[in-house]
């Protein structure tokens, strides 16, 4: 240059470097028109080293910025072969500390990008990596010349980026670069002809910026996505998942514009997902009709043409076009089913990878902000911020089921971990796109074959557990977890209508099912079970409903689980939830309906285990549980297997509790009706059988082996076991016991009981019990209702109170004579005296216990030993859990003394007197009856 110019662009006037700048322009048009292009390179060498290269020389890089875009413009459309030299120092001063000298530079990359245009493409990544920085400057100047330059490069990337190929580029030299052979599939013609803009090197730059949290940076990332989206031949949806899980980010922005812009990028993106979704599926479909009416025609050919040489061709002739090898189908050409091309059609869209980048967004607060272990959450980011978040993702997810279903089946288990909690989200908008989520997850899976029909699920072998103590072990853990569910074959006798409907809609199967029913059931299963510790009800209800439809569909594959549903269902009966309850009860019938013997006992006996360690759960919802089971399961077979494992039960303090328990709702519950009837045919082998089971286990309890007695009409078994109470300790709780049941005489259970007092020569043994009942009460209120209940009778009764010869022939013969005599009745009688004696050894033993602990304590502290003695000494080991099962029985003991009629269902009501009723009937007369 010369030494004018030189000293122009040096200086430190705006006016004089542009004049400088101008003389500049003139030498080098000069040169190019005498095509002296070793003097232009010798130029733009001296304006990058000597002037935009001077860092502490701000005036001379202004000078050389000026410079190089006067001589860009010089040059015009000679300038692609000296961008290589122009546009990195214009660069670098995009990022220099004096704010005028980047604004210089945002002016000069300008003034060289509008006479380059389509040739600035292959400086792209560079141009945009400063342009992200500058949207973000301090400087308001900068930031407006940065964006005039974006603009700019925005038009030229919009008009020349999916077609434009740089001069520099010649068709030879590509060949050449390519090294095509003939075995490559790469055409020639896309070989040789590269664009100048390449996306698939853009978008490694693009996922790196992608994690700013600036939000000027934000508006203009999402702007320039937004751009090369509308570009139908770049195809950017392709690469949406380097990019989707920092765009949804974005949508936590505090700024209102950036959520505002990226909500309508994303909307963008899915509207294309399901439009090439479409465009797939029709050509898929239009495919499969034109191979159908092929096949079709050469059948009709075949048999129209017979063995003719002349049909064999054509039948060959069509065979090949189908298959391809001869003519290729239109699709495979890149054409639609009349030829033409269709945008779309060949797009390639990841949808796994972006349900992977999906899921994490669904939970919020919690999994929003930590994708790819990066935390970019803002403080105080507003609620509903993260409420837009988490719709927005379960926005996309719904629509995937439309899109892409077969897709979906690998991300069950972990789009249930985060939908059903979104089901109580507090916002009903999040709530109802949740459900629809949901019922879309359960229409999907509904859509996949069932098991085989009529194939008997076999249930797994299992260890035999004769007691309810061996369940504590780890043993007994470790077999249930083996059995957590079973088959879904019949609930015994009873059919699948007694089971209630589950509540939520179950949709229809999807009219197009997944090609695939790769299900994975024990990652299902195990995201379900771990629901039932979430707070919400709504959660835990939803997962027992997916259980029990998983259980119905697939009962083989649930069954083969193993892991540990089986103790979380037996667990969750404790929940305060009288829905979840329910819905559990209706997934452990399911499972034990009609199943293996030893499984169906299995089942009892941890509920009978469940029961022992949590007594709350007992008194609470003791009788729900019961009664639940027995309407969807065989009562029969439930009575005698708790019977049977309660008969050999050490813990006879629990199993009187039980007992009682059992037996209320067996004389109260309606769904128990027809077990009552079967008792009272004691003429049958099936009745003898069934009372006799019940009997040996009853012994536990002495009222309630005397109730059994009653409801079975073994009136002389009941007058013998009246005997030996007067060997017994009558206790409070017995006595409480006796009134309930004298409560329980007035109901209509009991209604052939009192019709039969008006026939004493045929029931003599009735009157015997039931003045002895009489005898073993105070005289209290249940006292003087049994009384004047038996004043109502004719007076003529008392003459049959003790069997007359004549009488013999009105007893019945199935009770202790003739073919009553298969009930062994006396041995009936020892088995009751030896756990009755069992039952006061024990509570001796553990008296003389609390004595022995209560003495030493005592010599231990010194003065006020006696009173701590006292203390412990009151509350019985007996006395304390039996008031608590008698309370869930309907009396409420230590409270307070209900009186009235007897209460319904389950042994809910009873109406019995309580002990401070009982206490103050003879507080009076037996002061020194320290029990009562």
């Amino acid at each position: 240059m010369e030494t004018s110019i030189q000293r122009s662009l040096n200086d430190k006037l705006y006016d004089r470097r542009k004049l400088g700048a101008l003389e500049l322009e003139k030498t080098v048009r000069e040169c190019v028109v005498h095509d002296d292009h070793e003097k232009v390179r010798l130029i733009i060498d001296q304006l990058c080293h000597d002037f935009a290269y001077a860092v502490h020389q701000p005036h001379a890089r202004n000078g050389g910025l000026i410079g190089l875009a006067a001589a860009s413009i010089a040059l015009g459309p000679e300038v692609a072969r000296y961008l290589g030299e122009i546009v990195p120092p214009v660069l670098a001063c995009f990022a220099d500390q004096d704010a005028r000298v980047r604004y210089y530079a945002c002016e000069s990359m300008y003034n060289i990008a509008k006479v380059a245009k389509g040739e600035i493409l292959p400086f792209f990544n560079n141009v945009f990596d400063a342009l992200s920085k500058l949207a973000a400057d301090s400087e308001l100047s900068v930031k407006n010349g940065a964006e005039l330059l974006d603009r700019l490069v925005k038009d030229i990337v919009a008009e020349s980026a999916a077609t434009y190929v740089s001069i520099l580029q010649s068709p030879e030299q590509s060949i050449t670069d390519a090294q095509l052979d003939e075995n490559s599939p790469t055409y020639a013609s896309d070989a040789a002809f590269p664009t100048a803009f390449s996306l698939p090197s853009f978008i490694p730059l693009l996922t790196e910026r992608i994690h700013v949290i600036n939000p000027f940076t934000r508006i203009f990332l999402v702007s320039w996505i937004t751009l090369l989206d509308s570009i139908p031949d770049l195809e950017l949806v392709t690469y949406l998942p380097e990019f989707l899980g920092g765009l949804f980010k974005f949508l936590s922005d505090p700024v209102g514009d950036v959520h505002t812009a990226t909500q309508q990028a994303l909307e963008g993106f899915l509207t294309e997902i399901k439009r090439i979704a479409r465009i797939k599926r029709g050509i898929e479909e239009s495919r499969k009709s034109r191979t159908g009416r092929m096949s079709q025609s050469r059948t009709r050919s075949n048999s129209d043409s017979g063995d003719t040489e002349e049909g064999i061709r054509l039948s060959e002739k069509m065979s090949l076009d189908e298959s391809g090898e001869g003519v290729p189908p239109l699709e495979e050409k890149g054409l639609s089913a009349d030829g033409s091309w269709i945008p779309g059609q060949d797009v390639l869209v990841d949808h796994q990878k972006i349900l992977e980048i999906l899921i994490p967004f669904l939970d919020a607060p919690g999994g929003l902000f930590t994708l790819n272990g990066d935390i970019n959450r803002p403080r105080g980011l507003p609620h509903k911020t993260e409420e837009s978040i988490q719709l927005t993702a379960l926005r996309w997810v719904e629509s995937f089921f439309e899109i892409c279903p077969e897709d979906l089946l690998p991300f069950v288990p972990r789009l249930l971990s985060h939908v059903l909690p979104a089901i109580a989200h507090e916002g009903e908008i999040v709530r109802s796109a949740a459900m629809k989520v949901n019922t879309a997850l359960l229409s999907l899976i509904m859509s996949l074959s069932d098991d085989v029909a009529g194939e008997p699920a076999i249930s797994p072998p299992m260890s035999r557990i004769p007691t309810r103590e061996s369940t504590v072990s780890g043993d007994r853990k470790d077999s249930q977890a083996r059995q957590s569910l079973s088959k879904d074959s019949d609930l015994g006798r009873r059919t699948p209508s007694s089971i209630p409907p589950v509540t939520t809609p179950i949709p229809p199967p999807s009219p197009t099912p997944p090609k695939t029913t790769d299900l994975d059931y024990s990652a299902t299963v195990n995201a379900l079970t771990l629901q039932f510790l979430n707070e919400h009800e709504q959660t835990r209800v939803v997962a027992l409903e997916w259980l029990l439809m998983l259980h119905r569909k697939a009962p083989r594959k649930m069954l083969a689980i193993n892991d540990g549903t089986f103790p979380a269902l037996l667990k969750t009966l404790s929940d305060p939830s009288d829905q979840v309850v329910t819905r559990d009860l209706q997934l452990l019938s399911q499972i034990s309906y009609n199943s293996e013997d030893d499984y169906f006992t299995s089942f009892m006996v941890n509920l009978l285990s469940l029961f022992s360690t949590d007594r709350r759960l007992l008194e609470t919802k003791g009788n729900l549980i019961i009664r639940h089971l027995c309407v969807n399961l065989n009562p029969e077979r439930i009575y005698r297997t708790l019977a049977d494992i309660l008969e050999k039960d050490e813990d006879v303090e629990f199993a009187s509790i039980m007992v009682q328990n059992l037996n209320n709702n067996l004389m109260t519950a309606p769904e128990l009706a027809d077990l009552r009837k079967r008792l009272r045919s004691l003429d049958t082998k099936d009745g003898q059988t069934f009372f006799v089971s019940l009997f040996r286990s009853w012994c536990h309890n002495a009222v309630a082996t005397f109730s059994l007695c009653l409801m079975a009409q073994a009136y002389e078994q009941a007058s013998n076991l009246l005997q030996i109470f007067a060997e017994l300790e009558i206790t409070v709780n017995l006595l409480i016991q006796v009134d309930k049941l004298v409560q329980l005489l007035e109901s209509p259970v009991f209604t052939y009981l009192r019709l039969q007092l008006l026939e004493p020569e045929k029931h003599p043994y009735l009157y015997k019990c039931l003045y002895g009942l009489l005898m073993l009460l105070p005289q209290s209120s249940a006292f003087a209702l049994l009384k004047n209940r038996l004043n109502s009778v004719s007076a003529i009764g008392y003459l049959h109170i003790a069997p007359r010869a004549s009488s013999a022939s009105y007893e019945r013969p199935t009770r202790l004579k003739g073919r009553g005599d298969e009930i062994k009745w006396i041995e009936l009688l020892e088995k009751f005296k030896s756990v009755q004696d069992k039952a006061r050894r024990q509570q001796m033993q553990y008296s003389n216990n609390v004595k022995t602990s209560a003495h030493q304590g005592s010599m231990a502290n010194g003065l006020g030993g006696g009173g701590a003695t006292a203390s412990i000494l009151s509350p019985s080991r007996t006395s304390t859990p039996t008031g608590s099962a008698t309370n869930a029985a309907g009396t409420n003991a230590p409270r307070a003394g209900r009186g009235g009629a007897a209460g319904t269902g389950g042994g809910g009501g009873g109406g019995g007197l309580g002990i401070g009723r009982l206490a103050s009937g003879r507080r009076g007369r037996n002061k020194r009856n320290g029990d009562i």
